[in-house]
Order: C-alpha cells, then structure tokens, then sequence
C-alpha cells in the first residue's frame, strides 16, 4: 500500500452501505479510527445516501464529502449520545452533535457534499415538550485549533447548525446553509468564546440568526468565561433570518475586535443585531462593519440592552431608569458602522437603545443609506418590554455617549428622521432627509447634552428641522447650515434653559 493510499480511507472500504435506509455510523466511525491509526489522513464519502448519528473526528482528520453525497442524520435520538456541552451559553449536557470533536487540532469537514440533518422529528418533539436534553447540533467542536468547515451544503439542522466552541483558529469558507424559515433556534454559524474566526464566503438562510457571536452566559460563574475575539466575517450573502450578523445575547465573556464587510443581507428581520441585558456583563467593543447592502429587512441597525426574551416581565431587565453598574453591567463600545445601504425597511431605519446607567459609548454611523416601504405595517423594532410600535420610523438613539452621524439619510419614513433622547456628546453633520414628514420634524432631540450640528440641508417641505425638548437640554450648536426652506429651522420647547442653544 502506498504512502498515499495509506492516509486515504474510503468509506466503502469500511461497510458503508450508502442506501439512505441502514446506519452507517460503524463505518464512518471505523473509518475515522483508522485514519487516527495512521497518524491522519482524510476520510472520503463517495457519492451516496449515509445515514448516520453522531461521529467523533480525532486530530489530524479531514473529513471530504465528495459531490453527490448526502450524509442524512439519524432521526433516532439513541443514536446521538447524550455529553458534556453548551447550549445558550449555559454548560449543560446536551445530545451530541451530528459531527463532534472535542480538544483536537488540525481538523476539516470539506467537499461539495451535503449533510441533512433531518430536523423535523426534532424540531416536532421540542415544539411538544418532549426532549430531556437540548437538540443537537449539525457540527460543533470544542476547545480545538485549527478548524475548517468548506464548500460544503448543510440543511436541515436539528439546531445550531455550525456551533465552535472556546475554538481558535477556525474558518468557515463557501459553506451554504438552509433551514426552513420556520425551523426553531436553527441559527447558522454561531462561534462561541472562539478566537481568531474567520467566515467567508457563504450563503445563510435559516430559522434564527443567520451569523451570532457569542461568549457565554453569566449562569455558570464569571471565572469560566471566555472572550469571542479576533473574527472577520467578509462576502456573505445572509437571508430569512431573525438576525443578519448578531452578537449576543449571551456575551458575558465579552466579544471584541470583529470586522463585517461586503455583505448583502436580504429579508432578515434585523440586519446587524447587537442583544445584552443587565446581568450578562461583558464588553463588546472595537466593532467595525462596513460595505452591507439590506433590502425587505424589518429594522437594519438595532443596538438593544434591554433585550427581553428569556425575561419578559422581569422588572431589573425593563428598568428604563438607572441602576448601580456592577459586573453585571453589560458594555457596548467603540462600534463603527459605515456605507450601509437598507431598503424596504419596515419599522425602523435603526434603533439604538443604551442602559440609563451604562449608555452605548463612542459610536458612529457614516454613510448610511435607509429607504423605507411604503406599505409596511407596524411592529417592534427589537424585543424589549415597553417599547412602542414603530412604521416606517427614523432612528431612534436612547442613552448613548459620544454619538456620530456623519451622511446619514432616510427616505420614506413617518415622523423624524433622526430621534435622539438622553444623549450625550454628539457630532452631526451632512444628515437628514429629502422627505420630510409634513408636521413633524427632521431631527428630535431630548435632553441631549452637547451636540454640534453642521453641514445639514433642509430640504423642500420641512415644516420643523430641529426640534429640542427636555429641561436637560444644553450645550446645542448649530454651524453652517442651509435650513432655508424650512418653514421653521428650530423649535424650542418651553422647558428647554434659555441659554441651551447656540446658533
């Protein structure tokens, strides 16, 4: 046997029988063994129909997924053990994935091939209250370096669909995913407390979020939290998920340094979804996302703090006032958004909401394009107790410090283009709309401290460009604008101190 047939093994060598009926996890599990035997190599599944359960790789293994082949996932739950793992941010024994690892180095599940994992029966039994233990997950490693998942087609996921956990080194490259729009918790590719990710390349169209990052949840205790770090997300095309590119909710061990570029994301409910709530802690900073293009998405930028489900109700999450910051407190910072384009939007063009005790800190949005339907229908633009419902509604920042809006435009929308409440430090200039709402204003600000507006025109129809309100209002200055063709350049409300505004 040559050195090259030595470190290729043919799963039909090892009984695979490929009928889509009998189990052939023996034989991928055998395959693998003698791959690991021979200090690695790569297991090949030839075209075929495989049914299997959960397979374990060892270091040194790709596993290639030849065109043609289907690996189907077993729809016996005996057959997916049940082990030691994480779910939501919560270590917890789950059933084991469809493709496992855990603790190994330079591994790869790559080819053309598709795995379905059949989720339906396990998607019926959770909807029923049926399952002991959480779903499993189509792929999912743990605590290894070197990872790569590659051009293959993954469908159907029992849950997560691609899941590393405390990895580093991975990358995710031409991979297509597709769930049904209606499958429950089916996110895409979800890196948890991972390092040095890099996704690339792929096409998600799932039953939750479509691209999550995540860093576990405060329950298991602050010591054992890892942060997600170092991740690049670049040339995706990301559809029918709840959320296009999300970090959190479960981020208590921080999520830092990510970069989101050249993206498309076309009919997710939000576009770029950032979730925390007190409790979680964490820090989620230097974020950069650029070059995205939305269209038919129901909010495109959302930055929530009062995310509320798994809490709804809960008085310490809806709190609107401010509470003492503990390590409980959760952070978002210097996140940097910019040449982002969203059409047909229909809530929102961005909703921006901080902690009254910790608000969104060193913030920017340049270049943002926002058109919105012209028959959407009300809904909430994110999941928080007390919200109002919005349509076609500007953007709405609540609680941020160091805020800039530099080329920011909506179009289409009802009400304000830009509504700013209890914020501090802002930088304005070149932003508003050429379709101002009869009676309303271009701009609202509420008890905003500091704000220099500039370069801003008012286009034909303005009624009001600026109006101002709140007793804790000061610090307003208006510089080299054109606000001509407004019936009114600025609205001070009564209770606004007389020397707030200087223009």
């Amino acid at each position: 046997m040559s050195q090259a047939q030595r470190l290729f093994f043919n799963l039909l060598d090892y009984g695979a029988v490929r009928d889509g009926q009998a189990l052939d996890t023996p034989a991928l599990q055998a395959a693998i063994a003698a791959a690991h035997k021979a200090g690695g190599g790569t297991v090949y599944v030839p075209a075929g129909t495989y049914v299997s359960g959960s397979i374990f790789l060892h270091s040194n293994i790709t596993l290639h997924l030849a065109a043609g082949a289907t690996l189907l996932g077993s729809e016996n739950p005996a057959d997916y053990p049940i082990v030691d793992g994480r779910w939501e941010g919560t270590d917890q024994q789950t059933y084991a994935p469809l493709i496992a690892g855990h603790n190994l180095q330079h591994i790869a599940v790559v080819g053309r091939g598709t795995i379905d994992g059949r989720g339906a029966c396990w998607w019926r039994r959770h909807k029923e209250n049926k399952l002991a233990y959480p779903r499993p997950r189509l792929i999912s490693f743990t605590a290894c370096r070197n990872v790569l998942i590659e051009g293959i087609t993954l469908t159907n996921s029992p849950s997560w669909t691609i899941n590393p956990v405390r990895c580093d080194n991975v990358n995710v490259d031409k991979v297509t995913i597709v769930n049904p729009a209606d499958s429950p918790n089916t996110d895409g590719i979800n890196p948890d407390s991972c390092r040095n990710v890099h996704i690339s390349n792929c096409y998600v169209s799932v039953g939750d979020d479509c691209i999550t990052l995540k860093s576990g949840k405060e329950d298991g205790g602050r010591e054992h939290l890892a942060p997600c770090e170092n991740v690049t997300i670049t040339n995706c095309t990301l559809a029918h998920g709840h959320g296009g590119v999300v970090i959190g909710s479960e981020m208590s061990g921080s999520v830092r340094r990510v970069v989101v570029a050249n993206c498309v994301f076309t009919g997710t409910d939000r576009g770029i979804r950032l979730k925390s709530r007190r409790g979680r802690g964490g820090v989620v900073e230097d974020i950069r996302l650029t070059n995205i293009v939305m269209e038919n998405v129901l909010c495109p930028l959302t930055m929530n703090l009062y995310y509320a489900c798994g809490a709804w109700g809960d008085e310490t999450v809806s709190d609107k006032q401010a509470h003492p910051v503990t390590d409980g407190t959760p952070r978002f910072r210097r996140i940097h958004l910019s040449h982002i384009t969203a059409r047909q939007v229909k809530y929102a063009a961005g909703f921006l909401f901080g902690l009254a005790e910790m608000p969104l800190e060193d913030i920017s949005l340049s270049d943002i394009s926002i058109a919105m339907s012209p028959d959407a229908e009300a809904g909430y633009p994110e999941m928080a107790d007390g919200l109002e419902l919005m349509c076609r509604a500007g953007f709405f920042v609540r609680n941020a410090r160091g805020l800039r809006l530099h080329h920011v435009e909506v179009t289409g929308q009802l009400g304000p283009a830009l509504t700013l409440v209890d914020v501090q430090d802002v930088d304005l200039s070149a932003s508003a709309t050429h379709t101002p709402d009869a009676g309303a204003p271009v701009i609202c600000m509420k008890n905003v401290q500091g704000a220099f507006v500039r370069d801003c025109q008012a286009s034909a129809g303005t009624d009001v460009f600026l109006r101002v309100e709140g007793a804790n209002t000061r610090d307003i200055v208006l510089n080299g604008n054109y606000l001509a063709r407004a019936r009114q350049a600025l609205v001070i409300a009564p209770e606004v101190p007389p020397d707030a505004i200087a223009h």
